[in-house]
């Protein structure tokens, strides 16, 4: 089997990519920005059932530095780029999140391409497509982009948006390596650890009682194991090759809507979780004194679709309900005791 790299092992969609890769049969090579945090990661995916783990080794690198990226990709036949930062509040620039979203990809490129690596897939996000346009009935696919020029982008979007562009750019200016890129929407499911993803931060929010009141958003849901399935696709059929797949499991849901699944699907379990909507004028009114508030204000009320229809033609994806990926999420969240009892 291959020798694949996975950016970013342990993140959350990289950890699931690293568990798939191993059942598969591959070996994996993961990059840390920390090489101590190695058997931290073993463990977790010890426990998460991981199969063959003397497959898996570590590779120091930084997206924010060229060292280490030629050694990681040295020898590996795929490199699964996941890493990319998305934090949960708002950067002091911009540019914090988007020099090293685009110059990682780049970085990362560059060196899988000195390596003769055969293909890259990029975890690219639906911030790259659905973003910066007028409202549309017809649901987003993978012809669409993000407009860069359209208001109240947040760095994020533009972080990823950018990313992807370099990336296509890159290739098409240098001949290779071949690229497949996978867009999901909002990534749930099960948590490895305690070091949680914003989407995640969101249910386990709701299940605390941390959100007294939901504000009127749409999110598309998809579980990060059909995530890191498609990945796996994109990076060995021929078909994926120069293609995007966005990976969305149903309509996009609005935050009561998710709390609406928990509390049915979970009962007592999500007692804390309130169903409440605020109005748009206070979510607006809380903006002006909190950032983290702001950057959602644009989204307000927009109604918005995606369709996965291209990855279940070209790849024959299947991935679960929306209700299931909610659900996995948050039992994850009670077992790992990130939950109040």
């Amino acid at each position: 089997m291959s020798l694949v790299l996975v950016t970013g092992g342990s993140g959350f969609i990289g950890g699931h990519c690293a568990l798939q890769a191993l059942a598969a049969g591959h070996s994996v090579r993961a990059t840390l920005r920390n090489p101590a945090r190695g058997e931290a990661v073993r463990g977790q995916l010890a426990r998460a059932g991981a199969q063959g783990l003397d497959r898996l080794s570590f590779a120091a690198a930084d997206l924010e530095r060229d060292a280490g990226w030629p050694e990681a990709v040295a020898g590996c036949d795929f490199v699964l780029h996941v890493a990319s930062p998305f934090p949960f509040s708002v950067p002091k620039h911009e540019d914090d999140l988007i020099r090293p979203a685009r110059d990682g990809a780049l970085r990362v490129l560059s060196a899988a391409r000195a390596a003769g690596v055969k293909r890259v897939v990029l975890t690219s996000s639906f911030a790259a497509v659905g973003y910066g346009h007028p409202e549309q009935a017809a649901p987003f696919d993978e012809t669409s982009w993000t407009n860069l020029k359209g208001e109240g982008l947040t760095a994020y979007v533009k972080s990823k948006t950018i990313a992807e562009r370099a990336a296509w750019d890159f290739v098409a200016r240098e001949g290779g390596p071949e690229l497949a890129v996978v867009n999901p929407v909002g990534v749930f499911g099960p948590a490895l650890g305690p070091d949680t993803s914003t989407s995640i931060m969101i249910v386990q929010r709701m299940l605390n009682g941390a959100m007294p009141g939901l504000p009127h958003l749409r999110f598309g849901v998809v579980d990060v194991r059909d995530v890191a399935d498609l990945h796996l696709s994109a990076m060995t059929d021929a078909r994926a090759k120069g293609e995007r797949f966005l990976a969305v499991a149903g309509d996009f849901l609005t935050l009561a809507d998710m709390a609406r699944i928990l509390k049915t699907r979970l009962g007592d379990k999500a007692k804390r979780a309130t169903t409440r909507e605020l109005p748009d004028w206070l979510v607006r009114l809380v903006s002006l004194a909190d950032s983290s508030v702001q950057q959602i204000v644009p989204e307000l009320g927009k109604v918005k679709n995606a369709t996965a229809d291209k990855a279940k033609r070209l790849l024959g994806w299947s991935p679960r309900s929306r209700e299931d990926a909610l659900v996995a999420t948050a039992e994850s969240l009670i077992k790992l005791g990130l939950v109040k009892s």
